[in-house]
Formats: structure tokens, C-alpha cells, sequence
């Protein structure tokens, strides 16, 4: 039996992307491997949003040139945001050992290349197999050809991701996304509520709607349905627990949706909705089409809405012409905002962006690096003190598996929890009454088995990472 392996680096949309490519591989009849040495087949899934992501990427490459020249059977694919919507002559050029090249969320091009070496007949009926395996679905109008994003071996995930909207059209002046994925692109909303039933069907209890900006679904074609009626739609599947969707950005994000997520009981109430800085000058630069007041008004809005909301942020430091009066008012705001948790990045410059051709790098490395501690150290202050609020309390935890011999699993507004229990409560939703808190986890015990006790801090906090 021929095995894969796939190697993914970079964004939730990667995460969706290969786990697509690992359940076509399998049916195929090809098994999931967690050694390379024994794969057959390699798939490397790559980022280049970072130039960090970028160097680990082409160092795996290069690190697989004489695995994959060992055998001739063999079949290296390099998928995601190196490759790009088309390779480039300069890229085929530098990688013959590669095999296959695949864009973002396109699993296509490897398929067909292993499907060439198979007689039609047996692959028709090996693809049957295999779907016999894992597909359950009953209702004739939801056909398992069309279902995807499952491998067939081993457990469903309770949590899975659904992409609604490819690519990017709206062009931050930093952002390599547009170039690498393509222009903004929809789903159809029934063929992502088909996609969720099946999921659902498989065993799936939370599924998170993925978009650049998520917020954007339905804009490329009029803006109907939007992704209010998508939440609303995929609301209505029986079996689903919970609905969660990201990115947002500030400029799209409706009083509508606000409303859809307060009132939608499966929808939680977590919203990430990046600020990238703090300084209007700066966040102009980056052609974010906001300034700090106006996200201030937002954090403000979202939490009149839905009071028990978590927010989430994304902020990057050191971009072209940051001075440090301006990077401290991206602390200001931070403090004054008091958001749940801060997806922190060195500015890096990528190749073909605005900020690349026309900004000059103009922040050395240490700054930058001491401007991201100055926020680590901030955020984790911060979200300590947020947490600190949970001791004593208790919450509701989807389960989603076992941690270093504990239950791992999220409240509705994303904090992770762990907790021990003898029982199996993997995909249960578990009332947990919090005993320790962290700034990036909190433990537990389950509220049907909660007595009084001294708790012990625990180390598992300094290795999660939340």
C-alpha cells in the first residue's frame, strides 16, 4: 500500500487546504504517513507570508531533493503560496526534483498526475472503497462524490475548516496574498452547506467558515447571499454544535453580522478582526482604509452587540517608517482595548508588494524584535488578567482530544482548557469548573465531579502556547 505525508506551514486556510489533498490522496488508496522515509508520495504546503515561512519552506525543498531523486516511483508536490495561481518559469527551473506544482487550495494537478498511472476501471472502484469508509450520508441530494476535506483513516476531527472565500482583492499595501492567491473568489453558499452536512455526518461538531476576509464572502458577485445568510444556512444543519468564521476586517464587518452572531445560538462569540497598528499615518501606509478611532468605535460596537464576546487582533511591528511614537501608540490602544489575544509579526517584505517596491525596510532587526517582546510581554500581562476573571467559574468546553493525559478542548469564545477525566468526552460539550488560569490556558475540573481543592500550578501553560 503506497503511503503520503504532507509538510504544511502557514494559515488555517493551509490547514483546510491539506487536509482537502490528504483525503483525496486516500481515495486514491494512498495511506497517511508520519515519516517521510516511508511516504511514497510528499506534499509540501507552503507560506510565504513571512520571509521566516518562506526560508522554512524552500529549506524543506531543498532537504527532499535526494529523497526524492533515491526512487523513481516516488512523487514530490509543492502546493500553496510559493507556487502561487501559476509557477513561474523561474520556480520550475529551480526545483526539477519537484514534481507536481499546485496552487493554493487546489489539489487537482496532483490527483490527475497520480490518477495517470492507474487503470480507469480500478480507480473507479478503489474510490468507492475508500468513501465507503468514511462517508455515511443518506440523503440522496447530498451525493458522497461531492464531499471533502476528511481523510478516511483514523478519527474525524471534532473541529474542522471550511474555506468560503479564495484569494484576496483588497490589497494592504504588505500583503503578498493577492499576488500568491488570486483574486477574491466565493464558494457558492449550497455547495459549502453540502460540504458542512458531510462533514457533519462524518463526526465533525464545529466547523470555522475561512475567508482572507471572510467578511467579504458573497461582495464578488453582488454581495447576495452574503455571509449573514451563509451563517444562517449552515445554522440550520442538524448535528453541528458550533459555527465560527474568520478573518474579518474592520471596514466589513455590519451591524447585520454583529446581530446574525449575537442572536445564532451555534454561532460563538469569537471574532478575530485584525488592527495591524495603532497609528493612523501608519495603518494608512499600509492602505487599511481605517484609522485607530475607527477601530476603537468597532471594539466598541462588537461588544454592545455581544457582551460575552472574545476579541481577537493580529498587529505587526516595524513596518516602513514606524517611529517609536507611533509604535507606543500601538501599545496604547492595546492597553486601553484589552482584547482577548494578539496575533504579533515582524514586518517582513515580500517580494511584488506595494510596501516592498516603494517603502524602504527601514527598521532594524533588534527594534523590531524588541517591539515584539515589548508586546508578548503586554499581551501576556494582559490576557492573564482576562483569564484571571474565569477562576471559580464555569464553562462550557467542545473536547477536541487528549493533551500530554489531559482533555483538551475551547470555550465558545476560543480559550483553551484542559481538564482530567476518566471517561471519553472527546466531541462532548463538558461543563468544566475552572481551578487555574493562565494567560494562555486554563484547567479544570468537570462540574458533575468539582470539589474544593488546593490546585498545584501547573506547567502544561508554558508549552501550549494557547
Amino acid at each position: 500500500m503506497k503511503k503520503y505525508h504532507i509538510w504544511t506551514i502557514g494559515c488555517q486556510m493551509n490547514v483546510a487546504d491539506s487536509t482537502h489533498v490528504g483525503a483525496e490522496l486516500e481515495k486514491l488508496g494512498i495511506e497517511p504517513t508520519a515519516s517521510i522515509d516511508e511516504a511514497d508520495v510528499v506534499v509540501l504546503n507552503t507560506c510565504v507570508v513571512r520571509q521566516s515561512a518562506e526560508n522554512k519552506a524552500v529549506g524543506k525543498l531543498g532537504s527532499l531533493k535526494r529523497w526524492r531523486q533515491a526512487r523513481g516511483d516516488r512523487t514530490l508536490a509543492l502546493m500553496g503560496c510559493l507556487v502561487g495561481v501559476k509557477p513561474s518559469p523561474k520556480l520550475l527551473d529551480a526545483y526539477p526534483w519537484v514534481d507536481v506544482f499546485m496552487g493554493p487550495s487546489e489539489a487537482r494537478p496532483l490527483v490527475e498526475h497520480l490518477r495517470n498511472r492507474l487503470i480507469d476501471e480500478e480507480l473507479a472502484a478503489l474510490e468507492q472503497r475508500q468513501l465507503a469508509q468514511r462517508y455515511r450520508i443518506q440523503d440522496d441530494s447530498y451525493p458522497i462524490a461531492s464531499l471533502k476535506h476528511l481523510a478516511l483513516s483514523g478519527e474525524p476531527p471534532v473541529s474542522a475548516y471550511v474555506p468560503v472565500v479564495y484569494g484576496c482583492s483588497h490589497a494592504c499595501t504588505f500583503c503578498i496574498i493577492p499576488y500568491r492567491r488570486g483574486v477574491e473568489r466565493s464558494r457558492p453558499l449550497p455547495e459549502i452547506v453540502r460540504e458542512t452536512k458531510g462533514l457533519v455526518g462524518q463526526g465533525v461538531k464545529e466547523i470555522t467558515l475561512l475567508g482572507q476576509i471572510v467578511d467579504r464572502y458573497g461582495y464578488d458577485w453582488g454581495g447576495h447571499p452574503d455571509l449573514v445568510a451563509l451563517l444562517r444556512a449552515v445554522h440550520e444543519i442538524d448535528g453541528l454544535q458550533r459555527i465560527r468564521f474568520l478573518t474579518s476586517h474592520p471596514n466589513y464587518m455590519t451591524d447585520a453580522l454583529l446581530e446574525a452572531v449575537a442572536t445564532l445560538p451555534k454561532v460563538m462569540p469569537h471574532i478575530e478582526v485584525p488592527i495591524q497598528a495603532g497609528d493612523d499615518e501608519v495603518l494608512a501606509h499600509m492602505k487599511r482604509g481605517y484609522t485607530a478611532e475607527d477601530y476603537r468605535k468597532l471594539v466598541a460596537r462588537i461588544r454592545a452587540f455581544i457582551p460575552d464576546v472574545a476579541i481577537h487582533t493580529d498587529i505587526i511591528v516595524g513596518f516602513p517608517g514606524e517611529s517609536e511614537q507611533q509604535f507606543q501608540r500601538t501599545v496604547e490602544i492595546l492597553e486601553e482595548l484589552r482584547l482577548e489575544k494578539a496575533h504579533l509579526a515582524r514586518y517582513s517584505p515580500r517580494p511584488g508588494t506595494v510596501s516592498a517596491r516603494r517603502m524602504p525596510d527601514d527598521a532594524p532587526d533588534e527594534v523590531k524584535r524588541h517591539r515584539h517582546r515589548l508586546l508578548e510581554e503586554q499581551h501576556k500581562r494582559i490576557s492573564a488578567e482576562i483569564n484571571r476573571r474565569w477562576l471559580d467559574q464555569t464553562v462550557q468546553v467542545l473536547v477536541e482530544d487528549r493533551h500530554k493525559g489531559k482533555w483538551r478542548g475551547r470555550t465558545p469564545q476560543n480559550r483553551l482548557v484542559f481538564f482530567d477525566d476518566e471517561r471519553n468526552r472527546r466531541g462532548e460539550l463538558v461543563d468544566v469548573r475552572i481551578t487555574w488560569t493562565g494567560p494562555w490556558s486554563m484547567q479544570g475540573v468537570p462540574a458533575d465531579q468539582f470539589e474544593a481543592r488546593t490546585v498545584v500550578s501547573p506547567t502544561l501553560d508554558l508549552i501550549t502556547g494557547g
